[in-house]
């Protein structure tokens, strides 16, 4: 899958330097905030790191910081540092002499060295070992390195990028993280904002995941959200950020045929953030904005006043739908004083 930021127009970045956003879409302040920092990085070989939740672009970020760069012709070589086991990490960063360890059967090239006049991303870079931090160091800071194995120094030009999910300053303190090697990496901050604080992007999104589809699947129909469908759009918390978004756009292009989407068609997860409420109770608790009991007040009168719309104002449907006493629904109808919809009747 694509990395979770897509393309979209240069609106709001400088441009006394072009900047080839290569993907990544989106109107937000936030976001074009992010752009013009890595417009202004790409001009230099700064050490750049790159933090945000999981999902939001990391990984796309740093392209266009290369793509823009002198490097642009030079490879960039990217690794995982949470998806490799410790113990071959170092193989996989500096290579290995045939012999170097059991099943070292032939000289390896390291991703340091395929990188040499280029880039290399070192994406979570929070979940590399102490013991693996320190020989990183060492290269970053020479820009040298020998093969496991090896005692031939290598010598490389290259352009480090980092990236990472974690609270690094908080794992410095804990001691799972060298204090040293995380000012040699964050040269150049760069914060991505979560979905979720960045809603204006979430419709440009939606246009260019929809085109990518129509480019892949013969006969895509783009579709349409109604106003109920959106508003929990924007109201979701999206804790997988924009590839959480890109994947319910395929889904519902593959699960729902008509040409508009509906609060029904959304998971049940999205759909249940409705109402006039705050879409966000439950992620405000723990914020420390409301209690528990303003955060369930709010989610049953989101709930309610759903299913009082779906029903078209007849609360002996509405508590069908809810699996409830209608008298009891008239109660809480009345406690928590919801409004219907304008033109709704209420029987």
């Amino acid at each position: 899958m694509a990395d979770p930021l897509s393309e979209g127009p240069d609106t709001g970045v400088s441009t006394d330097h072009p900047f080839d956003r290569s993907g990544i879409a989106g109107v937000s302040n936030g976001l074009l905030k992010v752009l013009d920092t890595a417009r202004k990085v790409s001009k230099s070989d700064s050490s750049v790191l790159i933090t945000g939740e999981s999902g939001t672009g990391k990984e796309l970020i740093a392209r266009a910081i290369h793509k823009n760069s002198v490097r642009k012709d030079g490879p960039m070589v990217i690794i995982n540092c949470g998806a490799i086991p410790s113990e071959l990490l170092e193989s996989e960063l500096f290579g290995h002499e045939k012999g170097a360890f059991t099943g070292a059967h032939r000289q390896r090239i390291g991703r340091f060295e395929i990188a040499d006049q280029g880039t290399i991303f070192l994406d979570e870079i929070g979940d590399m070992s102490a013991d693996l931090q320190v020989k990183l160091l060492r290269a970053l800071q020479e820009r040298r390195f020998e093969r496991v194995g090896g005692s031939q120094t290598i010598d490389v030009d290259i352009r480090v990028i980092s990236a990472t999910n974690k609270d690094l300053p908080a794992a410095i303190e804990k001691g799972t993280f060298r204090e040293d090697l995380y000012y040699r990496l964050n040269v150049i901050p760069i914060h991505i904002l979560p979905l979720r604080e960045r809603t204006e992007d979430i419709l440009p999104l939606i246009s260019h995941f929809q085109d990518n589809l129509a480019k892949r699947m013969p006969g895509f129909v783009h579709k349409t959200f109604s106003d109920d469908a959106l508003q929990s759009l924007l109201g979701y918390e999206w804790p997988g950020n924009i590839r959480e978004l890109e994947n319910l756009v395929e889904r519902i292009s593959v699960l729902v045929e008509e040409d508009t989407v509906g609060v029904h068609d959304l998971p049940q997860c999205m759909a249940g953030v409705l109402g006039n409420q705050d879409a966000s109770s439950v992620a405000a608790v723990f914020r420390n904005e409301i209690g528990f009991s303003e955060a369930v007040d709010a989610y049953q009168k989101a709930l309610i006043s759903h299913a009082m719309n779906e029903a078209g104002g007849v609360k002996a449907k509405a508590a069908e739908i809810l699996k409830m006493n209608r008298t009891t629904l008239v109660e809480k109808i009345k406690k928590m004083d919801i409004q219907s919809e304008p033109d709704m009747p209420i029987f």
